[in-house]
C-alpha cells in the first residue's frame, strides 16, 4: 500500500500532441518498423517452429478504429506475425435479416475491405473467424432469434437440431465469406458450447440408443465445415479443440470431421501441461486430422476484469508452448494464434485494452520467433515499443514506450495502479476524514468547522489531479477506440472513484452549511434523529 504522500504523486505520460507527433514520424519514417528479422525474401528469420503467427483481434469488445490498425499492424509484422485471426462477432456488417445483429459501430463494407487492404501491405493473412454453435450471445440475445437458443433461458448456445439453425450460420458464413474471398481458412469457432444436451429437443434425441453428447455435437461441425466447403471449396474450417478432447478417437474418426476441418488447440496457462498436450496432438493426428495449430494468449486471459497485461504470465504460456512444438514432428503444427481476448463473453466486462497488451504482444511474438527471451531479445522488443528499460515481472513505467496507443498503456497504468488506492488512503486512513468525518457524522451533516480546512482541500486537489488524467486519458482513448469503448471503461474504471470524492465533496459542503451560525446549532452527535 502507499503512503500517503505517495498516493497522490502522479507520473505524467507524454502529451498526446507528443504521442500523435511520434506516430506521424513513423509513417514519414517507415524505417522505424522494419525488422532486423527479416530475410531477404521478406520470411521471418529466427528458429520458430510456428510457419503462421497470427495475432488474434477479439472484436466483441472495444473494437479499434481503422486508423488505429494503420498504424498498429506494421509494428505487429516487424515483431513476427504474418497474419491475423479476426473475431468480428457484432462488428461485421451483417446486410438484410442479419442486419440486427450489427453494433452500433459496425465496421463497413468499405472498412473490412480498408481492414483486409492494411492487412496486405504488411503481409499479414487475413483469417476471418464465425462463431457457428456455442459463444452465440451476439445472436441468440435477439428476440427474433431467441426460439434457436438450445436452452430457452440462455443465450449461450445454439440448438442443432433445428434446420434453421443451420441456415442461420450459413448465412453468416456467407455473408462473411463475400468480404473475404481469398481467405484460406475460416474459423467457425465451437469452443464451449455449455448447456448443449440441456434443451428439450437434445432431451429426446439422447434418449434413443447411441445417441451422445459428443456424436451431437461433432454432427453440427460436421454440418457447418460441409457447408463452408460446399460453398467456398478453396477455404478449410478451423475450430476451437476443446469440444473434442474427450471424444474417443473412434467416434471422432467415424465423424469424418478430421477430413472436413483443422483444430486449434488453445491453452492459454502459464503452468501448460507440455506432455498432456503432446499426446493430446498424437490422438487427433490418430484420427484423421491433416493439420493441427495451437492458440496462446498474449492478453484476456487471466481474469474478466484484467486491466493490466501480466507480461510473465504470457511469457511462461508461449515458453511452454515452443516446448509443445519441440515435442513432436517439426511439421506438427501448422501455426499459433496469439489470441488476445478482449471480454471472457458478449456480457461481460472489458479485459485489457488492446494498446494495453502490446508490450506482452511484443514479447511473445519475439520470443516464439527466437525460441526464447533472452537479453538480445528483450532488446528488440525495447527498440521496437521505444522502451528503455521493460520489466516483464512487473508494469512497464508509466510514461514509457512511442507505439501507437503507448499514451493509453501510460495513462491506464496510473489509473490502474494509483486511483482507486489514493481515494481510499483519503477515505479511510486519513486520520481527520475518519476521526471527524465519519460515515456516521455525513449521514448526519455534523463536523467540527475547522475540520473542513484539513479535509476540503485535499479533496479538492486529489479530485483535480484526477479529473485531468481522465480527460487526457478518455481523449486518448477517443483516437482508438468507439464512443461506446470509451465511456464504457471509464465508467468501470475511473468514474467511481471521482465520484466518490465528489460525493465527500458535496457531504462537506451541506455539512458546513449545517454548522454555521445561521443554520442554528447542529444535532447532538450523542441523540438519534
Amino acid at each position: 500500500m502507499m503512503a500517503r504522500s505517495e498516493a497522490v504523486r502522479f507520473h505524467r505520460p507524454r502529451s498526446a500532441d507528443a504521442e500523435r507527433g511520434g506516430q506521424l514520424g513513423w509513417k514519414k519514417r517507415p524505417d522505424r518498423f522494419v525488422s532486423r528479422d527479416l530475410t531477404e525474401d521478406g520470411e521471418m528469420a529466427g528458429s520458430s517452429p510456428f510457419r503462421m503467427r497470427l495475432v488474434h483481434l477479439d472484436l466483441k469488445g472495444a473494437p479499434p478504429k481503422v486508423s488505429y490498425l494503420s498504424e498498429i499492424l506494421p509494428l505487429f509484422r516487424a515483431l513476427g506475425a504474418n497474419g491475423l485471426l479476426i473475431e468480428y462477432e457484432d462488428m461485421f456488417p451483417y446486410e438484410g435479416a442479419l442486419r440486427l445483429l450489427r453494433a452500433r459501430h459496425a465496421y463497413s463494407p468499405s472498412e473490412i475491405r480498408e481492414i483486409l487492404r492494411l492487412a496486405t501491405l504488411n503481409e499479414l493473412e487475413v483469417i476471418p473467424l464465425v462463431q457457428t454453435f456455442g459463444h452465440m450471445e451476439f445472436v441468440l440475445k435477439h428476440e427474433a432469434l431467441a426460439h434457436l437458443r438450445e436452452v430457452a433461458p440462455f443465450p449461450n448456445t445454439l440448438n442443432p437440431h433445428e434446420e434453421e439453425s443451420l441456415a442461420l450460420v450459413g448465412a453468416m458464413i456467407d455473408q462473411v465469406m463475400a468480404l473475404h474471398p481469398k481467405a484460406r481458412w475460416l474459423h467457425i469457432g465451437c469452443d464451449e458450447v455449455y448447456y448443449l444436451g440441456e434443451g428439450e429437443a437434445s432431451r429426446r434425441w439422447l434418449q434413443q440408443e447411441q445417441n451422445t453428447k459428443a456424436k451431437l455435437c461433432l454432427s453440427h461441425v460436421q454440418a457447418v465445415a460441409s457447408h463452408v466447403l460446399a460453398r467456398h471449396p478453396a477455404t478449410t474450417p478451423l475450430l476451437w479443440d476443446d469440444m473434442l478432447r474427450a471424444v474417443p478417437e473412434d467416434q471422432l474418426t467415424a465423424s469424418g470431421v478430421p477430413q472436413l476441418a483443422q483444430p486449434v488447440l488453445w491453452d492459454y496457462g502459464a503452468d501448460l501441461d507440455v506432455h498432456s498436450k503432446a499426446l493430446l496432438m498424437e490422438k487427433y493426428r490418430k484420427c484423421g486430422f491433416s493439420r493441427l495449430w495451437a492458440a496462446s494468449a498474449f492478453k484476456g486471459a487471466t481474469g474478466a476484469s484484467q486491466a493490466l497485461t501480466p507480461t510473465e504470465h504470457h511469457l511462461r504460456n508461449h515458453m511452454q508452448w515452443l516446448q509443445v512444438a519441440a515435442s513432436g514432428p517439426a511439421d506438427a503444427l501448422q501455426g499459433i494464434v496469439l489470441t488476445g481476448w478482449q471480454r471472457y463473453d458478449h456480457f461481460s466486462v472489458l479485459c485489457e485494452l488492446l494498446p494495453v497488451g502490446i508490450p506482452s504482444l511484443a514479447v511473445c511474438l519475439q520470443s516464439l520467433l527466437h525460441g526464447g527471451f533472452a537479453e538480445d531479445v528483450k532488446a528488440r522488443v525495447e527498440n521496437f515499443l521505444g522502451i528503455s528499460s521493460l520489466d516483464i515481472t512487473g508494469v512497464t513505467s508509466a510514461g514509457a514506450g512511442s507505439f501507437p496507443g503507448s499514451d493509453i498503456l501510460a495513462l491506464v497504468t496510473q489509473v490502474s495502479l494509483h486511483l482507486h488506492s489514493s481515494v481510499d488512503e483519503l477515505l479511510q486512513r486519513d486520520r481527520y476524514v475518519t476521526g471527524w468525518f465519519s460515515p456516521y457524522h455525513r449521514r448526519r451533516k455534523l463536523i467540527h468547522p475547522v475540520m473542513i480546512q484539513h479535509i476540503q482541500p485535499q479533496a479538492l486537489s486529489l479530485l483535480a489531479r484526477w479529473s485531468t488524467l481522465a480527460g487526457e486519458l478518455e481523449a486518448a482513448m477517443q483516437r482508438v477506440f468507439y464512443p461506446d469503448a470509451v465511456d464504457e471503461w471509464l465508467e468501470e474504471n475511473v468514474r467511481p472513484s471521482l465520484q466518490r470524492l465528489q460525493q465527500l465533496l458535496q457531504d462537506l459542503g451541506e455539512a458546513a452549511g449545517a454548522q454555521s451560525p445561521r443554520a442554528g446549532p447542529g444535532p447532538d452527535p450523542r441523540q438519534e434523529p
